[in-house]
């Protein structure tokens, strides 16, 4: 069954320091390329005799749909992030605290990361590892290089596409504004959902 198009999951007229231009744009041609792309490729998998298809194109088209659904899961988490200024609260912050020290450092590697991928590609998340129980920031580029068995709950996209339009090559200020803008709730839910209750 083809993917479809989640709806905008975040306000695109009221994210400060973000345009709506910006915000759509990239939802509807980053975003929705993605779902496109997946659906694409899947009906070219349906089609392939695999008994008889060469290896290079198998993984080829494999590689491709991990590339295009990554994707697409990592920018419904992005958008999912995107909402008014707020903190995290309870659970999410004692665990961030446990596993970082304090939400300062958390926030001050977070951040950090994000500054280092501008110019390139990647994404910057925050992930539960269950093999550790605990929170790890962690990079990923092409969208599927993800902690092994890991679930991400908080998304920075650092992709040009997420931030050209509006911050052109300044992709520090991008960063900066994107932590001003952290819907926790949704990160928070998240945390519950995987840890059983969050900090354990």
């Amino acid at each position: 069954m083809p993917y479809t198009m989640k709806p905008l999951s975040c306000d695109p007229a009221r994210i400060k320091g973000m345009s709506e231009r910006l915000i759509i744009s990239h939802y509807e041609n980053n975003y929705g390329g993605a779902v496109k792309r997946v659906n694409l490729i899947d009906e070219q998998l349906a089609q392939l005799e695999f008994d008889k298809a060469a290896g290079f194109l198998i993984n080829g088209l494999k590689r491709e749909q991990l590339i295009a659904m990554n994707s697409m899961i990592l920018h419904e988490l992005f958008f999912d992030g995107l909402g008014d200024q707020s903190e995290p609260r309870g659970p999410l912050h004692e665990t961030t605290v446990r596993d970082f020290g304090s939400f300062a450092r958390w926030r001050a590697e977070f951040v950090a990361m994000g500054k280092a991928l501008g110019g390139g590609s990647g994404w910057v998340l925050l992930s539960w590892s269950p093999r550790d129980r605990k929170l790890v920031n962690q990079w990923a580029a092409d969208h599927c290089h993800t902690l092994a068995g890991g679930t991400p709950i908080l998304a920075l996209d650092m992709y040009e596409h997420s931030y050209h339009l509006d911050f052109g090559a300044k992709a520090a200020g991008y960063v900066d504004t994107f932590m001003e803008v952290i819907r926790w709730e949704n990160s928070e839910h998240r945390l519950k959902a995987l840890s059983g209750g969050g900090s354990t």
